[in-house]
């Protein structure tokens, strides 16, 4: 009889297992999407891109390198997504598990007070204690692809964790170099801006000597100091700005506010070949990119799991151990019992929870589609955007220094021509003034165009 047991029970679990080529899932293939035209560009586009040097080989600033290893290290955003990924890699695992059976252990000891008029109260003395010792062992068949589907989804979904990682350490690495050089530029910006002040107090001592030679009048006077102090105010604005700049600095850094070391804005110059790349490359580069195409694959798997429940569920359980009613007989061979359950479930009426399921899970993948759809989009604008910005900032830039080096030279002769009464002293603050503008605004054009690559390098992925 337990030769015919053993036989029957090898013989359904082959069954079993060469039913789960049975599948009703689809195979997942990686959506299609046109990419030629994804970027606004008059480069010849090739395979080369911005995106694939390192970022320790882009920003050179031995200071720059080592703020961005400490921000890699402490950014609070940096170890959530680390968190998010250790709790994406233990759902993966249990995703994997689910091949496996599972295996329960039971020991119970039940004491039953019986009633003397009851069935069992007549062949027994008031009461019944029984004592087991025993584990079960549960299995299903994944014969339409469910347990490998969800497998997939947990598996996509840890990669998914995985990319949104990637995408804050690019969007960190990028903003660590963005506040970095701004810092330089303001700094730069502070020491014309001081400098402007010696000059305007100088200017005021020389209008009160021409004032008192008759040349001008008190109304000079006063405009001039009045100047000076418009140009004090700028640098105090400079100066508040700077504090802001280091206080967003060591946030990213994962530090409480203080001051930061620095170089000079004179000494940088990021050295990159401005190239966007081929579109396609995108795809497996950006991280938000990756990310929404790992999250269609995600619930593409899970529309698998749902169309799996319309069909029925092959189970096999297997029970066994000891029980008696004398605790003396508990390991006696007489006490061992064993039993063997298999079951064929098929819904038929499930209050429509299998039809919401599936079609839920359609609206979630179709949804991502779009997602996925919509990141690829606005990777293309913003490689645009910055691919724009450094040619713009470029072009001006250019144009910018051949007007500082007009207005500053108007400046300076502004002050010999007013010692001989040649220009009136208006003439002479709106050069000054318009030459402080240009030179603040020349290193502002500066650092937009630092920050433009900057700006491309990130829209491309690069930073991972």
């Amino acid at each position: 009889m337990k030769k015919q047991l053993i036989i029957k029970g090898s013989f359904l679990v082959a069954i079993m297992f060469l039913a789960q080529s049975c599948f009703v899932s689809k195979n997942y293939e990686a959506p299609k999407v046109e990419t030629q035209n994804l970027y606004r560009t008059d480069q010849v586009i090739d395979s080369t891109s911005l995106a694939m040097v390192s970022w320790d080989k882009l920003f050179t600033d031995t200071l720059l390198q080592a703020y961005i290893n400490e921000g890699l290290q402490n950014n609070l955003d940096m170890q959530i997504a680390l968190q998010n990924m250790e709790a994406a890699e233990a759902m993966m695992k249990q995703g994997k598990a689910g091949y496996f059976p599972a295996l329960n252990a039971n020991a119970t000891w039940t004491h039953q007070e019986l009633s003397k008029n009851s069935q069992f109260g007549r062949l027994f003395n008031g009461s019944l204690d029984q004592y087991e010792l025993s584990a079960k062992l549960s299995w299903e068949a994944d014969i339409w692809g469910k347990i490998r589907s969800n497998k997939r989804a947990s598996v996509a979904q840890y990669l998914q964790t995985s990319a949104a990682k990637q995408a804050i350490q690019t969007e960190l690495i990028a903003n660590i170099a963005s506040l970095y050089y701004q810092m330089l530029a303001t700094d730069s910006q502070i020491k014309v801006v001081a400098q402007t002040i010696e000059n305007r107090n100088k200017s005021v001592e020389v209008i009160k000597a021409l004032k008192e030679a008759g040349n001008v009048n008190e109304v000079a006077v006063q405009q001039t100091e009045a100047q000076k102090y418009a140009t004090e105010i700028i640098l105090k604005d400079l100066e508040y700005n700077l504090k802001v700049l280091e206080n967003s600095f060591t946030q990213l850094l994962g530090k409480s506010p203080e001051a930061v070391e620095r170089s000079s804005f004179d000494t940088q110059k990021i050295e990159a070949n401005v190239k966007v790349g081929l579109p396609a490359y995108l795809l497996s580069k950006r991280p938000d990119v990756v990310a929404a195409e790992l999250n269609f694959r995600n619930t593409f798997e899970l529309t698998n799991v749902a169309r799996s429940y319309f069909y029925p569920s092959l189970t096999l359980s297997a029970t066994g151990g000891l029980q008696s009613l004398e605790l003396k007989d508990w390991f006696n061979s007489k006490s061992i019992f064993a039993n063997i359950i298999t079951g064929l479930a098929q819904p038929i009426f499930n209050q429509r929870q299998n039809k919401t399921r599936l079609e839920v899970a359609k609206a979630n993948q179709q949804k991502a589609y779009l997602q996925y759809e919509k990141a690829l989009l606005i990777a293309g604008k913003e490689v645009s955007d910055a691919l724009a910005s450094y040619e713009n900032e470029s072009d001006k830039l250019t144009i910018r220094e051949k007007q500082l080096d007009a207005l500053t030279k108007a400046a300076d002769y502004s002050d010999e021509l007013l010692q001989y009464g040649l220009v009136n002293y208006l003439e002479v603050l709106t050069a000054k003034d318009n030459a402080l503008n240009t030179e603040i605004n020349y290193i502002d054009n500066k650092f937009k165009q630092m920050n433009a690559v900057i700006k491309l390098y990130k829209s491309l992925g690069g930073g991972n």
